[in-house]
């Protein structure tokens, strides 16, 4: 029991960290910016049908949000905005693949249960705000260029 206690609570200090470090990095790095018009930010028509299904309008309002001052009209611009939608769904998506790392230490430990059902928690809780990323980037997008502040940055 004291050790299934000990791989939990290592691996929640793990998963809460290692998010810390990556959101710490990226911010660094990227800065709110990002090439809105890389691929890898288009929403696809079949994400909009899975998001449909999904229900992700009812409960994306019932999430927490890191920093709400990132998303402030008051603040910042609709591009702006968009800049650090991209980030935040980068860091949850690198985030989710990180939450797997805790089952290489099973080879050691043992316990494979405990690190993948945390693994999986974590990661299914970080795609949750990629998600969120994701269905509301095409609307801010739109509103960036109907406000004719978009400057591709």
């Amino acid at each position: 029991m004291m050790l299934s206690l000990f791989i939990t609570a290592g691996t929640v200090c793990y998963h809460m960290s290692i998010r810390l470090i990556i959101g710490f990095c990226f911010d660094r790095y990227m800065n709110n910016r990002a090439n809105l018009q890389c691929r890898w930010y288009q929403t696809a028509p079949w994400e909009m049908w899975l998001y449909q299904k999904l229900r992700v309008r009812q409960w994306k309002g019932r999430m927490p949000v890191y920093d709400s001052a990132l998303f402030d009209l008051q603040q910042h611009t609709w591009t702006e905005i968009a800049g650090a939608m991209c980030q935040a769904e980068l860091v949850h998506e690198v985030n989710a693949a990180v939450s797997f790392v805790p089952l290489l230490f099973s080879v050691w430990v043992g316990a494979f249960p405990i690190f993948l059902i945390t693994s999986i928690i974590a990661a299914g809780f970080d795609l949750l705000f990629a998600v969120i990323q994701r269905y509301n980037r095409p609307r801010v997008m739109r509103l960036a260029v109907r406000t004719a502040e978009y400057t591709g940055i």
